[in-house]
């Protein structure tokens, strides 16, 4: 299997994110989980993946890096760098991406839940699509059976509903065009008509009315986007969870927990 560059979105909303304010930290992927910060967890579930090579932390801001032990030790690895991060995730992906070499995998800092056999999975199943750019969802029934307490976006299409991974695979220079093209909607959030326009209006009414197909979708973003995109289906309710709010951390926290006193009562 290639062995991909990872690259790990560790940035900050300007004053900090919901989970950061409410922790009083000064980057959300700092949130203590089962007893180690939120970014250690990621870091080490790509290590252990078979598909990923080295690893490039895009963010905290040098300020936050510098001022926390952890960060810092992971830097002081061989297979860790850092690269400023850039106005929004799009921004910072694209940043990080430069030239190369490609492929690339794309997560979160906050993706608690992170593990090596998720990585890979995924890595395996974007690797088998002709395409530039690969996303990958998770059915929400999945989620909903295994955390039924957890509120996630979903997108729900004519034959299926899902929930975002935080896993993309870039898997060709062409990639670039849909980070532009994410980064065109990220400046629009707040001007919902301009979204409309860029995604279609008909594309639109057709999700909204329930008859919008998930391939259907992504053809139509590959199309306005400029390049190939396909999607892969993550079958692991936990890689739908991310750390970004209170309620999601201590969900998090319980996972992990749990994670835990399994595999004691699994030692010899």
């Amino acid at each position: 299997m290639t062995r991909l560059r990872a690259i790990v979105l560790a940035g900050e909303r300007p004053g900090g994110g919901a989970l950061a304010q409410a922790l009083n930290l000064p980057a959300g992927v700092l949130a203590p989980l089962a007893g180690r910060p939120c970014i250690e967890h990621v870091v080490e579930a790509l290590r252990a993946a078979e598909c990923v090579s080295d690893l490039v932390l895009s963010g905290p801001e040098r300020t936050v890096v510098d001022a926390a032990p952890v960060l810092t030790a992971l830097l002081d690895a061989p297979d860790v760098s850092w690269v400023a991060p850039a106005p929004g995730p799009a921004a910072s992906a694209l940043a990080a991406a430069g030239d190369g070499p490609y492929p690339l995998l794309l997560t979160a800092g906050d993706h608690g839940l992170l593990s090596a056999a998720i990585v890979d999975g995924f890595c395996r199943a974007a690797a088998r699509l002709e395409a530039d750019v690969v996303v990958g969802l998770v059915p929400h029934a999945e989620v909903a059976l295994a955390y039924p307490e957890s509120r996630r976006t979903v997108l729900r299409f004519r034959d299926g509903a899902y929930c975002g991974s935080n896993l993309f695979a870039l898997l060709t220079p062409a990639s670039g065009a849909a980070l532009e093209f994410w980064k065109q909607v990220e400046t629009d959030r707040k001007r919902p008509w301009r979204i409309a326009r860029r995604l279609g209006v008909l594309t639109l009414l057709r999700y909204l009315g329930g008859r919008l197909g998930v391939d259907a979708a992504f053809a139509e973003l590959s199309r306005r986007s400029g390049c190939r995109v396909g999607w892969v289906e993550v079958a692991a309710a936990r890689a739908a969870v991310d750390v970004d709010s209170e309620a999601d951390w201590r969900l998090a926290d319980r996972i992990l927990a749990a994670d835990d006193t399994a595999h004691a009562h699994d030692a010899p």
